[in-house]
């Protein structure tokens, strides 16, 4: 069976296409001297001390996270492929999908024999699944 692809406008398309491009392109936000400190992560934490040379935008510092780094509104959430991701726990939600929009997103939680289970049920209603787990 052919891979879901989802119905989205040309503008839609055009603005998605657009945001992949521009968040590949993008600097990553990185924590205030995450390089200094072991027990920095580079996880984003906004810098809040009164001399903070990144929370004043000075030049020779990396970007700080903005506004103006945000994502068109239409396309904003979605998954790269163009499907708004659905958490799903079991097979009864999957009901739940519209599979011209959504796609399915198993949860972590999920075991294998239930995971297995849902991916075949997906391919029945032909719902696209993000994380499929790969059988060897």
């Amino acid at each position: 069976m052919a891979e879901p692809k989802p119905q989205l406008d040309k503008k839609q398309k055009k603005l998605l296409k657009y945001k992949i491009e521009r968040s590949r392109r993008r600097t990553p936000f990185r924590r205030q001297e995450w390089f200094r400190y072991a027990k920095f992560s580079e996880t984003w934490r906004k810098p809040r001390g009164k001399h903070s040379k990144l929370r004043e935008h000075q030049d020779r510092r990396p970007p700080m996270v903005d506004a103006g780094f945000r994502s068109p509104k239409l396309v904003r959430g979605l998954h790269p492929s163009g499907f708004m991701e659905v958490m799903v726990h079991n097979e009864n939600e999957l009901t739940l999908i519209d599979p011209k929009f959504q796609a399915a997103r198993i949860s972590r939680t999920v075991g294998s024999r239930r995971k297995l289970a849902i991916q075949e049920k997906a391919d029945e209603m032909n719902i696209k699944v993000l994380n499929r787990k790969v059988v060897e």
